[in-house]
């Protein structure tokens, strides 16, 4: 019998917690080609964007379910929520934030880890970004650190040139799905010659 050399206790696990239900929109369950259209309409993104969404969807439904890794026969990809949008609007400032989710991030020590250590930082709750910062003088020497929406929307060039480059929709099952249901995450450019010295998360 295997025994635990260290006394822990999860009754005081300090970020176990969770926040009430609180959202501005909430699909049914599960996928299809309409749940897709939807989301990249609240998105207002381009057409290009709807179409490769689309296109991952169907590469996804065709493709089997991967028989490396973990057991997945279990999963039932019917009774996941695929977006849910948390706010209608991104703070570009802690102020901005709506207090309920300001303080979920307090009580994991965002802010103070954004004052100390980083040069831009953006904040995901559930299925959006719901605050992205930079320090201006990064700004000033070309970099753009942005919420991957705004990305899309403010540098359409620079974004359909490498989304989808590194993981693209044919690696496997799963790459498909997110490539159809993407949301949140940052958008990064480094100007060439600029170096950054200063983390950016």
């Amino acid at each position: 019998m295997a025994t635990n050399p260290v006394d822990l206790n999860f009754d005081e696990y300090k970020y176990d917690f969770k926040d009430p239900e609180n959202y501005v929109y909430k699909p049914e369950k599960g996928l299809s080609r309409e749940v897709i259209i939807k989301l990249s309409q609240m998105k207002e993104e381009p057409e290009w964007m709807t179409e490769y969404r689309l296109k991952a969807y169907d590469h996804f439904m065709k493709r089997p379910m991967p028989n490396w890794g973990p057991d997945l026969s279990e999963l039932d990809l019917d009774d996941i929520y695929y977006y849910i949008r948390p706010t209608d609007k991104m703070g570009h400032s802690w102020d901005e934030v709506p207090d309920t989710i300001k303080e979920t991030f307090d009580r994991l020590g965002i802010p103070e880890a954004e004052r100390k250590y980083l040069a831009g930082v953006g904040a995901q709750y559930e299925s959006e970004m719901v605050y992205h910062s930079l320090i201006e003088s990064l700004e000033k020497q070309g970099v753009i650190f942005l919420s991957i929406e705004d990305g899309l929307k403010q540098h359409p060039e620079l974004f359909r040139q490498y989304f989808g480059t590194v993981v693209p929709i044919s690696d496997n099952k799963f790459a498909a799905l997110n490539s159809a249901v993407w949301s949140g995450g940052s958008f990064v450019y480094v100007p060439p010659g600029v170096k950054v010295d200063m983390p950016l998360q």
